[in-house]
């Protein structure tokens, strides 16, 4: 998303009329009436500033601002020393050398200005847009310019795929499938033939496979065992892991991208019981998590059929719900998914009402888990895929991890 892009965005917030669509009635909670976004960083702190702006140097030191109004040119305010580092930025730089400048020089270019986007969020609701420090925000308060949550730009501009990130993201999602299945063909095979083998030597091999097809994992994959498969982010080391044996279940969950820029990951989870006949409360279990996941899918299919918008809690809600009916809800410790990007957990919509109350929309461009589990004592079950929205329609809602769990695999 470009600064034009922004720009007709946030023009279109402001002159927004309420027509008399189902679609066209969303929350417009934070954006209604801004005036622009004010992007700030400071030794590297905001990721987001950085990659709106496309200034991402380890040479910058002091902090600098930019302010892309609904119209008109983006406003910089940076250091005076710093100044050759934004020679070739959009819009007007100006400079300051003493706080007393900086305040000063901030008011000029927020004059006229009365509520902007930073990315800030109320009560540190959604921590991935929670970027800029209290003190800033109260410096642009004191200026008398109200501050909002920059997160719907944020999804906007950065959560949203390009076709070849979603290309990537299908060839991505499709290798590590097939790892899956070759971890789980492998461990089968050494269990057979009475061969020790630990959680460790099957993360190992999938890290050797990702390795042999230039996918990047950013971190070891989970293989749980039993008792450990209800830690959601165990993961086995080469110091601490478990034996895996005939009659144990089985939890991997992998994820990986390509290695080309801005690739995105693709992220899946599968269970499996190594005997030939799980035992009947493995499969009950089971089963209502992969009900819980297909749930998901179904509500926003029919809700985007009916022209409604979805948003990222009341999806959380109803899986939350459908598992609380069967007895388990206070076992489903998480959120039922996460925004998927350019890093395993992304800046957009996550589907949460759990851990925070995620109340962005699911619009085109982007993509996201819907992971929900089960954590007893003794064993764990989550189920994981991936959904891409092209299209705000029900064929729009893409489920590209497939074929998805239907069953527990049965590995002897």
């Amino acid at each position: 998303m470009n600064i034009d892009e922004i720009q007709r965005f946030l023009t279109e917030k402001r002159g927004r009329s309420h027509r008399n669509s189902k679609r066209s009635r969303r929350k417009d909670r934070n954006l209604k009436g801004i005036d622009g976004w004010l992007l700030y960083d400071f030794r590297r702190s905001n990721p987001i500033a950085q990659s709106v702006t496309g200034i991402d140097d380890p040479g910058i030191t002091r902090r600098w601002f930019c302010y892309i109004p609904s119209e008109g040119t983006p406003r910089w305010l940076v250091h005076r020393i710093e100044v050759s580092h934004f020679a070739d930025v959009l819009g007007e730089v100006r400079t300051y050398t003493d706080w007393g400048e900086l305040y000063r020089e901030m008011g000029t270019i927020l004059a006229r200005s009365h509520r902007v986007a930073m990315e800030y969020s109320p009560f540190a609701a959604i921590p991935y847009v929670s970027r800029v420090d209290a003190g800033t925000v109260e410096f642009i308060r004191c200026l008398g310019v109200e501050v909002v949550s920059s997160a719907d730009l944020v999804q906007q501009s950065e959560a949203r795929w390009t076709d070849d990130q979603f290309a990537g993201h299908l060839e991505s999602a499709h290798l590590i499938l097939e790892i899956k299945n070759e971890a789980f063909a492998w461990l089968g095979e050494q269990l057979r033939a009475g061969i020790p083998v630990t959680e460790y030597d099957v993360q190992s091999l999938i890290m050797e496979r990702f390795d042999a097809e230039n996918l990047i994992p950013g971190h070891p994959p989970i293989v749980a065992v039993n008792a450990k498969a209800s830690d959601p982010h165990y993961y086995p080391t080469a110091d601490q892991h478990q034996p895996i044996r005939p009659g144990d279940f089985v939890l991997i969950d992998l994820w990986a991208k390509q290695k080309a820029p801005d690739a995105v990951y693709a992220d899946t989870t599968w269970v499996a019981y190594a005997g030939t006949n799980a035992p009947q409360r493995y499969i009950e279990v089971f089963e209502i998590v992969r009900d819980a996941r297909d749930l998901a899918v179904s509500f926003i299919r029919e809700n985007f059929a009916a022209g409604e918008v979805v948003y990222g809690y009341a999806v959380d809600d109803l899986v939350r719900s459908y598992i609380t009916q069967r007895g388990y809800g206070e076992f489903f410790i998480h959120r039922t998914g996460h925004s998927i990007g350019t890093e395993i957990h992304g800046n957009g919509v996550n589907i949460d009402n759990l851990e925070t109350k995620d109340e962005r929309a699911l619009i085109p461009g982007v993509c996201f888990s819907i992971e929900p589990g089960i954590y007893l004592p003794k064993f764990g079950v989550r189920t994981e895929i991936n959904v891409f929205i092209a299209d705000l329609t029900s064929e729009g809602v893409v489920v590209t991890t497939l074929p998805a769990q239907e069953e527990v695999i049965m590995l002897l």
